[in-house]
This record gives structure tokens, C-alpha cells and sequence, in this order.
């Protein structure tokens, strides 16, 4: 158990040395830090209920203070050395979703995202995905990663198939939201296989 605690502790260490947050150029896309620039375009795209419905942390109606939250979470995660929220833009930098790398301890890292709605089935998030999951293994060295999605929310366990990940199980009644229990499938890569 100790070993276990080490590795975290030196993994939020290696995080906490980053002084500046990365900026990573992938064939089409540019992912970089969250700006304040960025919220009007973030509250406009989330107002789609849809979201709410897919995720287990966008809130319906999605409003100016809950993007400033966002944001603010963002930044101290950062800055604490315990995760990375990347704004996913397009070439001329303007914000069309969200990717977030965080922190779970002994060697693990949680994978999330969220993409504007015009921009679904385009292949952005899949592209993200993989530049995060390199970033997350070689400069980060995790060695693991995971994600969940709802069961209702198939698309989302595809991308998780795309960028390497397998179906780990099925977490029975896991996430609570608007007074109802869900499943959710839980996959994951590991570093050796990536």
C-alpha cells in the first residue's frame, strides 16, 4: 500500500512541476487551457438538455455560474496538480468542446469529454481522445486510464472503443442524478497497451 501511495504522490509532484499548461496540436484540432473568453460559447452550446441527459455532471438549464464554476474547478485542478480540463478548438481556436484528465490516484487517471452539438460524428472527440491518453501515458506516466458513460449513451462507450479502451463492467445503480439511479459501463487502457 505504501508503493501505491508513492506513485500517486510523485505523480501529482511530476503534475505540480508543470508550470505552464500544455497546448497540444493534433491534424485538426488545437486543445489548451479553458479561458474566460470561452463561457459564452460553453453556456450556449450546454443549453441543449441533451447534455444533461448524457452526462452525470452538466446540470440542466446550464447557466453563466455554472460555467464560471467550471472554470474555476479547472483552474485549482491545475494549479494543485490534479488534473487537466483542455478546451477542444478548432484550427481558428475557437472553443467546440471540452476533454478532462484527472487524477484518481495510484497511477490512474479518469478520462472525460463533452463536444458541441453541430460538431458530433465528425471524429473531434476521438482525435482529442487519443492526443490526451499520449499525454496522459508519456508525460504523465500513468498507467492507467479509464471512463465511463451512461448505458443510454452508446455513442460515447464507441469513442472509448476507438481510442483503445476495453469494457472493464457494468457499475450497477452507480451514479444518482435527478432522483434516479443509473449503470454506467466502466472501460479503461493501460499504459503497456497504448
Amino acid at each position: 500500500m505504501l508503493l501505491n501511495l508513492n506513485l500517486s504522490l510523485n505523480l501529482r509532484f511530476n503534475l505540480n512541476t508543470m508550470h505552464n499548461f500544455p497546448k497540444i496540436e493534433t491534424e485538426r484540432l488545437i486543445l489548451s487551457q479553458l479561458k474566460e473568453e470561452d463561457l459564452p460559447f460553453v453556456v450556449d452550446y450546454l443549453q441543449d438538455k441533451i447534455f444533461s441527459d448524457l452526462t452525470s455532471n452538466i446540470p440542466y438549464p446550464y447557466r453563466q455560474e455554472d460555467a464560471e464554476f467550471w472554470l474555476k474547478m479547472s483552474k485549482e485542478a491545475f494549479e494543485k496538480g490534479s488534473g487537466f480540463t483542455f478546451a477542444i478548438r478548432d484550427k481558428d481556436e475557437k472553443i467546440i468542446g471540452a476533454i478532462g484528465l484527472h487524477d484518481r490516484g495510484e497511477g490512474k487517471a479518469e478520462l472525460g469529454y463533452w463536444m458541441a452539438k453541430t460538431y458530433w460524428n465528425q471524429g473531434f472527440v476521438t482525435e482529442a481522445a487519443k492526443a490526451v491518453l499520449d499525454f496522459g501515458f508519456k508525460e504523465l506516466t500513468f498507467n492507467k486510464i479509464f471512463a465511463t458513460h451512461f448505458l443510454h449513451n452508446p455513442a460515447s462507450g464507441k469513442i472509448m472503443e476507438k481510442i483503445g479502451m476495453k469494457k472493464e463492467e457494468i457499475l450497477h445503480q452507480h451514479i444518482k442524478k435527478d432522483g434516479k439511479y443509473f449503470d454506467i459501463a466502466l472501460y479503461s487502457v493501460l499504459k503497456k497497451f497504448n
